[in-house]
């Protein structure tokens, strides 16, 4: 929506431009001043409404470069918009499409509040995060999982635990803080997760036990 009104915003300041050029002078020989507050106001408020679609442009690129890393493919992170979540009426904070091939799709949505804890997390010093950016940064984890090939929820919850101290680097934590990210998500909140999202096998030395370097249970 703010992209459609900058770009009305722009065309109104380029249009004001153009017909000052088109009739500087008027049919009695009047010069006309530019109009300097009319183009001023709507190139600045085009300029208002492009910085936040520009931030969320750069930020969502981010982390498609950490979950094509975490995938193997080159895949895309969508953040869901306000008017988006306005209408979606699940609780879950991300999800991945499944194609009509029955695999799940190379893109992903997570929703307004992952974002939001996952842009909170990125711009803190890594060090003390709150549970909801433990949560969040997991959450990219676990679709690039699923982005990945994962079907089965608790398989791709245990790889992506597995690979959150990754994603956290990937992200911009050095090892130490991310190595004490995914330690807190397995000690913390995986015992809490959904039936359906654990497994007796994701254990070190489990049979879901990847033997990946950073593991979350050392």
């Amino acid at each position: 929506m703010l992209v459609w009104v900058s770009l009305a915003l722009f065309a109104v300041s380029c249009a004001l431009s153009v017909r000052w050029m088109l009739v500087r002078v008027d049919s009695l020989g009047r010069v006309h001043g530019f109009p300097t507050i009319g183009v001023a106001a709507s190139a600045g408020l085009a300029v208002l409404c492009a910085v936040p679609v520009v931030r969320t442009e750069l930020f969502e690129r981010r982390l498609d470069a950490a979950a094509s890393e975490l995938a193997g493919a080159r895949v895309r992170v969508h953040c869901q918009t306000t008017g988006e979540s306005f209408v979606h009426a699940g609780s879950e904070w991300g999800w991945v499409p499944t194609g009509s091939n029955g695999l799940p799709e190379k893109h992903t949505v997570l929703s307004k509040v992952a974002c939001q804890h996952l842009a909170s997390w990125i711009r803190s010093d890594h060090r003390s995060p709150t549970e909801k950016e433990v949560m969040a940064v997991h959450v990219l984890t676990h679709e690039a999982m699923h982005m990945k090939g994962m079907l089965n929820e608790a398989e791709a919850e245990c790889a992506a635990m597995q690979r959150d101290a990754r994603t956290a680097v990937l992200l911009g934590a050095d090892q130490v803080d991310a190595v004490a990210l995914a330690e807190r998500y397995w000690q913390t909140i995986y015992p809490r997760v959904e039936s359906g999202y654990s497994s007796p096998a994701c254990v070190p030395g489990g049979e879901l036990d990847e033997r990946l370097p950073w593991p979350p249970w050392e």
